[in-house]
């Protein structure tokens, strides 16, 4: 099936979490949470943070993850970074399907009964929330900087990019 538009999902409703009296939901798709080499303690943090609230669907985290990932990795090696990802989708996500073509009409029952089905799961991000963070030495900065802004374009709302720890390091 199609994934519907991001709009359809980008406003907050109210919550619908509650796992255990819902059957079917989708598992999530993001695989890792945490990349890199997660035992050192870099000197240099920074973090994307989003402008708005919305909802972030978990495929457009996971290719957030992926760009900046891969970004990182052939840039500054798999030993020379932590990557984390800070949000995890709790919000299960309907859509009540509506039948298209040549005799929808007598299959479709249109709004009547139209609380839909489990299509995937969302994070809800606010104003202000880290979503992503990176740790890396001065020397890899730019590369952590530049793969930050690249993930802040798979992302449903503007992002800004903040130096959390070790800025004077890096001037």
């Amino acid at each position: 099936m199609v994934t519907k538009p991001a709009k359809m999902y980008r406003k907050f409703k109210r919550p619908y979490t509650r796992r255990e009296y819902m059957g079917g939901v989708p598992g999530s798709h993001i695989v890792s949470f945490d990349m890199g080499n997660l035992t050192e303690d870099f000197p240099v943090s920074i973090s994307l943070i989003a402008k708005e609230q919305c909802q972030v669907r978990h495929n457009a985290l996971e290719a957030a993850r992926i760009t900046a990932n891969r970004y990182l990795l052939r840039e500054a090696g798999r030993a020379n970074f932590h990557m984390k990802l800070r949000v995890y989708p709790h919000q299960v996500l309907r859509e009540n399907k509506q039948a298209t073509g040549a005799g929808a009409d007598r299959v479709s029952s249109g709004m009547r009964h139209a609380f839909g089905k489990l299509v995937g799961t969302a994070a809800r991000v606010h104003t202000g929330q880290r979503v992503f963070t990176v740790s890396v030495r001065p020397q890899q900065f730019q590369h952590a900087k530049e793969s930050m802004r690249r993930a802040g374009y798979k992302l449903p709302t503007p992002v800004r990019i903040v130096i959390d720890k070790g800025q004077e390091l890096v001037q």
